[in-house]
């Protein structure tokens, strides 16, 4: 099967047309989000940084859903609370992104918070890249997540309680 041109977006279909427009709504109601099509897919951009990307059955995956960029920790804790809503997104899992089904009956209130806590880490300051002094001694990191007290306070205070419990 060959590649769709970058500039299209998949057909529309009718299980798919809802999810769209709604995750369309959250993303674009955030200050200075853009959104534009990559790789075939809608994206949500916030400061030329993508923060967003809706998944329509991408490379013949089973299911609708939205990849969001999260910090450090973030994607591990989602997907060990709730597999059956989080799941690790292909190419972008290993960067810590997270995926979260739209399909069937998802709660939009759990969507729209993990979509604002993408917005806010990607639209926050970047870390350096490269050589960080930690505890006395040079951390070298690859991913970018240099200042690992940032890491951890997003991951630790907005996943401490299973996501599943809160405001739904």
């Amino acid at each position: 099967m060959g590649r769709r041109s970058a500039g299209t977006v998949s057909p529309a279909r009718d299980d798919v047309v809802s999810p769209l427009e709604r995750l369309r709504r959250i993303c674009l109601a955030l200050p200075e989000t853009s959104e534009k099509v990559s790789h075939g897919e809608p994206t949500f951009w916030v400061g030329g940084r993508m923060f967003a990307t809706f998944d329509n059955h991408h490379h013949g995956a089973p299911h609708v859903g939205v990849w969001l960029a999260m910090p450090l920790g973030a994607q591990e804790a989602l997907v060990y609370q709730d597999p059956r809503r989080f799941f690790v997104p292909p190419y972008v899992g290993g960067r810590g992104w997270v995926g979260v089904r739209l399909d069937g009956r998802p709660s939009w209130k759990v969507v729209e918070k993990v979509v604002r806590e993408a917005y806010a880490f990607i639209q926050s300051p970047r870390p350096r890249r490269g050589r960080v002094r930690v505890r006395g001694r040079y951390d070298h990191t690859s991913r970018g997540n240099g200042n690992p007290s940032r890491s951890a306070s997003l991951s630790g205070a907005s996943f401490s309680t299973p996501i599943s419990s809160r405001n739904q």
